[in-house]
């Protein structure tokens, strides 16, 4: 079994910056791919970036590219997303979660939910305008 639990949301304005750390306890995730999704009041949940196990690549949804950015450390078994520019479009609650694919390196299905065995509880972002 695997926890996931998110952290660092909040109200922000447009234009700032909010940096959300995904904490996984249980059992290792330095094995998996990591990745966030969000969802918006009404709307379905929709993937914003993925980071291979290895963490030397990285996959993003392209209204976040240039201003997002996924990184982990494994020793501390935390995942973050880094969030600049934020736009009021950008309010969501935000998850984390974890691939079911040990060891995967491809480059398909990070978009897919199905791809996912673990979830955290979300993190409310609201951006302000």
């Amino acid at each position: 079994q695997v926890q996931l639990v998110e952290s660092g949301g909040g109200l922000v304005q447009a234009g700032g910056s909010l940096r959300l750390s995904c904490a996984a306890s249980g059992r290792t995730i330095s094995t998996y791919a990591m990745s966030w999704f969000r969802q918006a009041p009404g709307k379905e949940r929709e993937f914003v970036a993925a980071i291979r196990w290895s963490g030397g690549t990285t996959f993003y949804t392209d209204s976040v590219k240039g201003r997002f950015t996924i990184s982990r450390d494994n020793a501390k078994n935390t995942v973050y997303l880094q969030m600049n520019s934020l736009k009021p479009e950008d309010t969501a609650v935000y998850y984390c979660a974890k691939d079911r694919r040990e060891f995967y390196s491809g480059r398909s299905y990070y978009d897919d939910r199905t791809s996912y065995d673990y979830w955290g509880q979300g993190t409310q972002v609201t951006v302000s305008s």
